[in-house]
């Protein structure tokens, strides 16, 4: 299998730290949807970061997809969701706010970098931040609730998430993310930056 995209995607970066986790062997092509659109282009007509490339050709996209398809394959002792109710609808609880949190600051990203400056629209760049501040808040919450290192005791999906949302956001809008106002998740992209995986998929 192959994973293209850039790891300075916190979705190509979940993804390869989930599939690390999961012992799931794959190869990462560091492609660009901008800097190297003709050859993304060939794999993905819609330049979509990150695509995988099955074993049999087929390409996924979308990263909740890409992970669902890939733990629907696996022992339960190797997923990163967990199989109990009560337990993945907490993990997906927390997974969705992060996913959000990732979402809005790509968007402000974008905003800020790819929309030129007097094209820019100050009131939806405040609602995105706001957003942004919205998900890190509940997501701070409720790690600031947990009794252990994780979520649910061990490593699952919504850490993984979590940790790589906040680490995008802090490396990507460091003006907007201060690490004072969410202590919690400090703690955990801490434990989490400090994984093997998460050593091994580091952003650029």
């Amino acid at each position: 299998m192959k994973l293209v995209g850039k790891l300075d995607s916190p979705y190509v970066r979940r993804v390869a730290i989930s599939l690390t986790l999961m012992e799931v062997p794959f190869e990462h092509v560091s492609l660009s949807v901008f800097q190297d659109e003709a050859a993304f282009v060939a794999i993905n007509p819609v330049l979509k970061a990150p695509s995988l490339m099955t074993e049999d050709g087929t390409v996924l996209m979308e990263s909740t997809l890409i992970l669902d398809h890939i733990e629907h394959g696996l022992p339960p002792a190797r997923r990163l969701m967990p199989e109990d109710a009560p337990d993945r609808t907490q993990v997906l609880h927390t997974l969705g706010f992060a996913l959000v949190a990732a979402d809005k600051a790509v968007q402000l990203v974008y905003e800020r970098t790819r929309r030129p400056p007097d094209r820019q629209y100050q009131p939806w760049a405040e609602r995105i931040v706001d957003q942004v501040h919205a998900a890190f808040s509940m997501l701070d919450a409720r790690y600031a609730r947990c009794a252990g290192d994780w979520l649910l005791g061990t490593v699952s999906q919504a850490d993984i998430s979590t940790a790589v949302a906040w680490t995008f956001a802090r490396n990507e809008i460091p003006d907007i993310m201060t690490g004072d106002a969410y202590p919690a998740l400090l703690r955990l992209a801490a434990r989490a930056e400090a994984l093997p995986a998460f050593l091994k998929w580091q952003p650029k």
